[in-house]
C-alpha cells in the first residue's frame, strides 16, 4: 500500500466501496425479483384467460408444466404445482389490480405463497407484503407474525404521542407499538409474578426483540438510574433506532393502576436529562400489563407530558373452564394408553 495513503483514509474509502456494491447488488436482487414477478402475473393472467375461455379442462396446466420445463429445463418455477400457485396468486390480486401491486413485487415469491396461502383477505395480504418489505423479514419471521395476528395488534395500543411527539415521530411510535404482544414463548403460566416473566423475557430476548418489532436495541433489565442519594431501576432499557430515542419498558403482572403512568413518567425524566444525548428524541415509555381498563388509562394520560404507551401482553391462551371441565384427566389418558397397549 502506498506510504502516503493513511490507513484511516483507506478504510474510509474501502467502506464507502464495499456500501456501493452492496446497494448495487441490493437493486440487482430487486431488479431480477420484479422481473420473475411480472412474468409470473403475465403467465397467470394467461391461465386465467383460457380457463376461463376454452373447453381445454384443468389437465391444460399439468401440460403447461410439461411443455415449459422442457424448453426451459434451466429455470425453476414451472412445476405444476408452482403454476397452480401462480394462478392462484395472480387471481387474488387481479380482482383489484391490472398490473403486480408495488409491495407485492418487492418481495421474494416465496414469501408471496406463504401470504396468499394463509391470508385470505386482500387489504390484510397487502398489509403483510408491505411490512415485509419494510421490517425485512425472512419467511419463517413472516410466518410467524401472520400466525399471531401481527395485523391486528399494531398501533392497537392506547397511547398519548398525538399530545407529547411531533406528528412525524407520534405516527413512527404508533406503529411501533401492538396491543397485545404474545409472550407465549416464554411457557408461563398466567399467574407468574413480574420478575419471573423478566427473568425469562431476559433469557429469551432474541424472541421478545422480534415480538417488539424491527428498532429495538435491548440496553439491558433493572438499568440503574441515580438520582442524587437515590438509586432508581428500571424494569427494562432499549434503544430504538428508527425513533432515535430511549424506550423504557415497565412490567406489571397484573392491572393497570393509573399510579404505574406517573411513575413511569417520572423514570422517563430522569432517562432524557441524564442519558439523552444530542441528536435523540424524548425517551418513550411502555407499559406492558396482563389487563387494562380503557377508561382508566385514558384518564392516567390526560395530564401526563411525557411520550408513553400501554398494551397488555399474553403469556398463555388460557383454555375456558367449560372445556376444561370436559376434557380427560391424567388417570383417564394413562387408562386409555394401557389398553392400546394391550
Amino acid at each position: 500500500m502506498n506510504t502516503e495513503l493513511t490507513k484511516s483514509e483507506f478504510v474510509k474509502w474501502i467502506s464507502e466501496l464495499k456500501a456501493k456494491i452492496h446497494s448495487a447488488r441490493n437493486k440487482l436482487a430487486f431488479s431480477i425479483n420484479s422481473q420473475i414477478l411480472e412474468l409470473y402475473w403475465e403467465i397467470g393472467k394467461e391461465m386465467a384467460e383460457k380457463q376461463q375461455n376454452s373447453d381445454w379442462g384443468s389437465g391444460f396446466i399439468e401440460q403447461t408444466a410439461t411443455e415449459l420445463k422442457h424448453e426451459f429445463p434451466e429455470m425453476k418455477g414451472f412445476s405444476r404445482r408452482n403454476l397452480y400457485a401462480i394462478l392462484q396468486w395472480y387471481k387474488f390480486y387481479s380482482s383489484k389490480y391490472q398490473f403486480v401491486p408495488h409491495g407485492v413485487a418487492q418481495i421474494p415469491w416465496g414469501h408471496n405463497r406463504l401470504i396468499i396461502a394463509k391470508v385470505k383477505n386482500l387489504d390484510d395480504a397487502e398489509f403483510y407484503c408491505n411490512a415485509t418489505v419494510k421490517n425485512a423479514w425472512d419467511r419463517d419471521t413472516l410466518e410467524i407474525q401472520i400466525e399471531n395476528n401481527y395485523h391486528l395488534k399494531i398501533g392497537n395500543s392506547i397511547h398519548n404521542f398525538e399530545e407529547t411527539l411531533p406528528a412525524k415521530q407520534s405516527e413512527l411510535a404508533s406503529q411501533a407499538l401492538k396491543d397485545p404482544y404474545n409472550f407465549d414463548f416464554l411457557g408461563l403460566e398466567n399467574d407468574a409474578l413480574e420478575k419471573a416473566i423478566e427473568d425469562e423475557l431476559t433469557k429469551h430476548i432474541t424472541k421478545f426483540l422480534l415480538e417488539l418489532g424491527k428498532g429495538f436495541a435491548f440496553l439491558g433489565r433493572q438499568y440503574k438510574i441515580e438520582i442524587g442519594d437515590t438509586d432508581h431501576f428500571l424494569d427494562m432499557l432499549f434503544y430504538h433506532v428508527d425513533l432515535r430515542c430511549y424506550i423504557v419498558i415497565e412490567l406489571k403482572a397484573g392491572k393497570f393502576y393509573p399510579e404505574y403512568a406517573g411513575k413511569l413518567n417520572y423514570y422517563l425524566s430522569t432517562v432524557d436529562s441524564l442519558l439523552r444525548r444530542a441528536g435523540d428524541n424524548p425517551a418513550i415509555g411502555i407499559i406492558l400489563c396482563k389487563k387494562k381498563n380503557k377508561i382508566d388509562v385514558e384518564y392516567a394520560l390526560r395530564d401526563i407530558h411525557k411520550p408513553m404507551g400501554i398494551s397488555e401482553y399474553r403469556l398463555t391462551d388460557a383454555i375456558p373452564d367449560e372445556i376444561k371441565a370436559k376434557m380427560p384427566s391424567i388417570e383417564e389418558l394413562e387408562n386409555g394408553l394401557e389398553k392400546i397397549e394391550e
